[in-house]
């Protein structure tokens, strides 16, 4: 991992403190995200590292900015979910951005995102949360994916959400 990345990685687990991805530390999911875009270079894994700070820790997209420039600070702003009543207004309102945005690296940061999410989801015996990601995908992939910019993320994907319909 290069110093940058570091940088990143260290301030997203400052950042992200004591808070828990299921019954991991907040790192074991960043680490996930920041795999699965080593691919895509170290502008990716960067934003990878940054992507849950602003919506789910006290730090503002002004300090994203100063710490690692505008350009993160505007990518990072495209993958935080808008305030709202519940999960599918929140969603609702990410879609939209997703769908109008432009960002080319906030689109590859969301698509590994929701990829590990879903991996993680088919380790639940339950099948709670897959159950749930398999009722947003196609409101997901209508906004989020633009062809031939992450086709291997999007086919993990839609294998995964397609291998657990009953």
């Amino acid at each position: 991992m290069n110093s940058a990345v570091r940088r990143a990685r260290d301030f997203a687990l400052q950042a992200h403190a004591d808070q828990k991805y299921g019954s991991h530390p907040y790192s074991y999911h960043l680490d996930a995200v920041a795999e699965l875009l080593a691919p895509y270079g170290e502008q990716a894994q960067i934003a990878a590292y940054l992507h849950d700070t602003v919506e789910d820790c006290e730090v503002t997209a002004t300090e994203i900015a100063a710490a690692f420039g505008q350009e993160k600070a505007d990518c990072i702003a495209v993958l935080t979910d808008e305030p709202g009543e519940t999960r599918s207004s929140r969603k609702g309102k990410t879609n939209t951005k997703l769908k109008e945005t432009k960002n080319s690296l906030a689109l590859i940061v969301k698509a590994a995102d929701r990829l590990a999410n879903l991996r993680e989801s088919q380790r639940d015996s339950a099948g709670t949360k897959l159950n749930m990601y398999r009722r947003e995908h196609e409101a997901f992939k209508n906004a989020a994916y633009r062809p031939r910019l992450c086709d291997e993320l999007w086919n993990q994907m839609d294998s995964i959400v397609n291998s657990s319909q009953h």
